[in-house]
Formats: structure tokens, C-alpha cells, sequence
């Protein structure tokens, strides 16, 4: 199989494969060819290529500005294209991008954490200038009832208040879920008139790489596969979902340095702080709803969605724990 996508590249693209750290939604592979590296990513859990070339045509919009950190750039085929369709029979498609060097972050996540505030500041003033030419293929957070087709309010709420057999044993932490999903449903009328523009919509340590010689400073971002026009304020509020769990003292300090750098590039409206933790919940709610529906459609055994609902209904709990102090830092470092 991957020799059929590699003949689809230039030959100095060709060489030895090695399978990388995979996600929820990909398949990797190092290829080191005959004059160049580079990264091969197999879409697993979709076939929608208007979704692959909307995240292309952000790319080589990025790759044109003077950032400093790096974006992956899409390498073409011998046909001009980006996107490789693959020969199995699956319907799935296959890209690949040029390699960057660097290290995924290990350990404590307080290192890096000013640099990754900076970064992601300094992306969203870039996103905010580039224009795709096509129409994003996902929808914004805040329309939650309308991305996940198989998760009617109705459904979600059956699913949660009478779970099938593999999940009874989780019923406080799936009436957990259903609290928060039906208090979010109440609460997001009105959130699209808060700013928007294109956002990355999942920034995390696991999509950036820092300097191998200097692990405190972030050299590249990945993974814009659902990059879409949304709230700014809402990719603020899904790294910070991510650097909780660490510790009460860490966490605080991870979030303080994250929005001191944050603060340097960007500044929000109040309006906009104040809805932070709300959609830090939403962050929360949406990653459930997309789990759910991988469930229902057969993608994940029962085994996925356990661990996700566990994890999810623990970290609303901790969101609701320190709603006081996010407020307060993120007025003193990001508020206009």
C-alpha cells in the first residue's frame, strides 16, 4: 500500500518508511527518501477530500508569512496534486508533508509553555490574514447540535441516562455529561456574535514540536485538520482545556505563563474572557460528542469511549473547581 502512494510523489521522495506516533484520526509514516525526509499521513476516519483541501489551502497560505515558528507544507505530486486517493479499495486519502525538525514535548508542559502562548498568539494574527479561497469543511464549536448528526440532544441524553451494558458501570460520570451538554445547549445563542475568524480549533502539545537543543521554545505547530472560521476567543480556551491535570500549583503556573505570551500577540475584549471558561466546557462536551458518534459508527470498540467519558466528566469537575482563578489570570495578561 505504500509504495502505491509513493509513486505518486517525485522520486527524491521515495525511500524507507517508518511508522511515527499515530492519533485518533491519522496514520503517520517517516519516509526517508533518496535527497529529502518527509512525514506521510493517512486519513483514517473519513472521505471527505474538501476537508483535506481546505486544511492544504490554509497551509500554503501559512507557508507565505514570515512566522517564527514552522507549519507543514503539503508536497505535490507528479500530477500537481496535494492529495493522493488510495488504491485498497477503502476510499480513504493520503497526503504527504514536508519533514520539520524537532521534538515532541516531554515531561512537565511548564517549559514551554510562554513560547507556546507566543506561538499560538502569533498564529491567530496570521489566520486572521489568510485567505483559503474555499469554505471550511467543519463547522464552529458553538454549533454543537449540528456537527454530529448521530447525536441528536435526544440520543445524547438516552445514551447517558440509560447506557447499554458496557457502560452502566459509569452512570455518575455519563450524568455528569448530560448536565453540562444540556446547561451548554441553553447557553450557546449568542456566542457567534462574539469575533471570529479562522482558528486552528485543536491546539495542544501533542500538535507542536520544540527545539531539540531548547526545549522551552515551540518551532512549529501541526496538525490543522480542523482548522475552521469560529470565535477567536475559542482556541485560547482549548489549549488552556489542555494544560490542566497536572497539579493544582502547576496548573496555575502553566496557565499564568501560557497567557503572558498569549497576552504579548493577542488581547480580547472582556466579553470574550468572560466566555472562556464556557467554552473551555464546550471544548470538553464537543471531544464526548465526537467519541459518541465514532462509538455509534462503529470506527471505536466500547473500550475508547469509557476512557473518554471517564476522563471528560474529571476534567469538567476541575473546570468547575477553578473557573475563579482562569478569570483572574486571564484578565491581568490577555484582557484589553
Amino acid at each position: 500500500m505504500l509504495n502505491s502512494i509513493l509513486n505518486h510523489y517525485p522520486q527524491e521522495y521515495i525511500g524507507d518508511a517508518q511508522q511515527g506516533a499515530s492519533g485518533w484520526n491519522n496514520t503517520t509514516y517517516f519516509i526517508q527518501g533518496s535527497r529529502r525526509r518527509c512525514v506521510l499521513r493517512i486519513y483514517e476516519t473519513h472521505q471527505d477530500i474538501d476537508k483535506i483541501r481546505f486544511e492544504h489551502a490554509v497551509l500554503q497560505e501559512l507557508n507565505q508569512f514570515a512566522v517564527s515558528f514552522r507549519v507543514p507544507m503539503p508536497i505535490r505530486t507528479i500530477t500537481d496534486e496535494t492529495i493522493v486517493k488510495l488504491e485498497d479499495g477503502s476510499g480513504r486519502y493520503a497526503c504527504m508533508f514536508e519533514y520539520i525538525v524537532g521534538l515532541r514535548p516531554e515531561g512537565d508542559s511548564v517549559r514551554a509553555a510562554f513560547s507556546f502562548g507566543e506561538a499560538a498568539g502569533e498564529l491567530l494574527m496570521a489566520l486572521s490574514a489568510v485567505e483559503p479561497g474555499l469554505p471550511p469543511a467543519y463547522r464552529p464549536y458553538y454549533e454543537l447540535s449540528e456537527s454530529y448528526p448521530a447525536c441528536s440532544p435526544d440520543v445524547v441524553l438516552e445514551f447517558c441516562t440509560h447506557p447499554p451494558e458496557p457502560f452502566k458501570d459509569l452512570q455518575e460520570s455519563l450524568s455528569k455529561l448530560a448536565r453540562a451538554y444540556l446547561d451548554l445547549l441553553q447557553k450557546l445563542d449568542g456566542l457567534e456574535k462574539l469575533p471570529q475568524q479562522l482558528i486552528h480549533g485543536d491546539l495542544n502539545y501533542s500538535n507542536l514540536l520544540v527545539d531539540t537543543h531548547d526545549p522551552g521554545r515551540v518551532t512549529a505547530l501541526l496538525d490543522f485538520e480542523f482548522c475552521t472560521k469560529d470565535v477567536l476567543a475559542m482556541e485560547p480556551a482549548v489549549i488552556i482545556s489542555g494544560l490542566l491535570g497536572q497539579g493544582d500549583h502547576e496548573d496555575r503556573e502553566t496557565v499564568k505563563l501560557f497567557c503572558e505570551g498569549f497576552g504579548g500577540r493577542v488581547r480580547l475584549m472582556p466579553e470574550e474572557i468572560e466566555a472562556i471558561p464556557l467554552f473551555m466546557r464546550l471544548r470538553q462536551i464537543d471531544v464526548f460528542l465526537h467519541f459518541l458518534s465514532r462509538f455509534f459508527n462503529g470506527t471505536d470498540d466500547p473500550l475508547v469511549l469509557r476512557k473518554q467519558v471517564k476522563s471528560t466528566a474529571a476534567e469538567l469537575r476541575q473546570l468547575e473547581q477553578n473557573d475563579a482563578w482562569f478569570t483572574k489570570i486571564l484578565m491581568q495578561y490577555i484582557s484589553l
